[in-house]
């Protein structure tokens, strides 16, 4: 079912450019743009994927995954067909690339009211915008978004970080906390293995960090592609310099998927050593993901290394704003407080 996009503008001889991510695509009539669900319909865009919700569960917060912020809470997820992106190690690929090869979307219409609504009924502290890219369905997003927020909730952004500068802009003072990929530190890595580039991603992350929305960072540790000593420092000096050190750095274990079934899952030992540069960087809150019970799940003091708060796999059990019971350090993050407030 089409809907009329946002975020475009028309060209000559009925053609129009999206401006909704940093593809900037170009669509002629009748065609579509790289993500597969925005289409050009007699000099009008539209999107596929605002009565299409194809993925809805409520999680707990820590599988964003979200250390900062609100722990121990669940989170109502939603997803839908399609991604900006192609990348070849995608985790969610059933749900991403389909439309990109011209496969039906589908998905349920399920209205923002109702979104909220479900939100409010299983006790969700927050809905995330998440699974495959929230970008390409920035309509369904927002609109939940807003309502969400009237009633008290608030909005979580799961994303690889390749928007518009406008597209962050209209979604400031909505989304109140994200996580964001970065994949690499290497514009070939993301223009061979995810069809995109680095450059806006570094500086969405730096754009995020300017609104002031709550920012976690992910990176996907895959042996022989991205885990070189040098691009891990690379990585974790961007986040350290740019960022902050207090922003967390989220590295997380590679399993076998989509395109690269023959890469074999990152080790113990690849990850502990990706978490000791990001350490010795000066970054204070780096954690392991994908290996549940390792030691790094749990948040340190950064001043005497004390845990302060613990985690068992996605349970975390906190109350109030974490601070050292040994030498009083605050830790920073969003704990428990409503939109506008709460940061340590």
């Amino acid at each position: 079912m089409m809907y009329p996009a946002a975020m475009w503008k028309p060209l000559k001889d009925a053609t129009v450019q999206c401006c909704l991510c940093a593809h900037a695509c170009v669509i002629r009539p009748g065609k579509k743009g790289q993500c597969g669900v925005r289409s050009n319909h007699d000099g009008a865009l539209f999107t596929e994927t605002y009565h299409a919700a194809a993925a809805l569960n409520l999680d707990p917060v820590e599988k964003k995954p979200l250390h900062h912020f609100l722990p121990g809470s669940a989170t109502l997820s939603l997803g839908t067909m399609g991604c900006n992106m192609r990348c070849d190690f995608c985790q969610n690929y059933s749900l991403s690339a389909p439309p990109r090869t011209g496969k039906p979307i589908t998905g349920q219409s399920i209205p923002p009211a109702m979104l909220v609504a479900e939100a409010l009924r299983c006790g969700a502290k927050s809905i995330s915008y998440t699974y495959s890219e929230p970008t390409v369905f920035f309509e369904l997003m927002q609109d939940t978004a807003r309502l969400a927020a009237d009633n008290g909730l608030l909005n979580i952004m799961v994303s690889n970080g390749f928007q518009s500068t406008d597209c962050l802009n209209a979604l400031n003072g909505l989304i109140h906390a994200c996580n964001i990929d970065l994949k690499a530190f290497s514009d070939v890595f993301y223009k061979e293995r995810c069809g995109a580039r680095l450059l806006p991603v570094l500086e969405n992350l730096r754009h995020i960090r300017r609104m002031g929305w709550w920012l976690e960072v992910t990176t996907l540790l895959i042996p022989d592609a991205n885990d070189t000593d040098a691009e891990i420092r690379a990585m974790a000096t961007f986040i350290h310099d740019e960022l902050g050190s207090d922003v967390p750095w989220h590295i997380s274990r590679f399993h076998p998927a989509h395109k690269m079934l023959s890469t074999p899952p990152t080790t113990a030992v690849q990850l502990e050593q990706a978490w000791q540069i990001g350490k010795d960087t000066g970054l204070h809150y780096v954690y392991i993901g994908n290996l549940h019970g390792h030691p790094s799940e749990h948040t340190s003091c950064p001043s005497c290394g004390n845990i302060v708060v613990r985690r068992t796999g996605y349970k975390t059990t906190v109350s109030g704003i974490p601070a050292c019971s040994k030498c009083g350090v605050l830790i920073p993050g969003i704990w428990n407080s409503p939109p506008g407030s709460g940061k340590a």
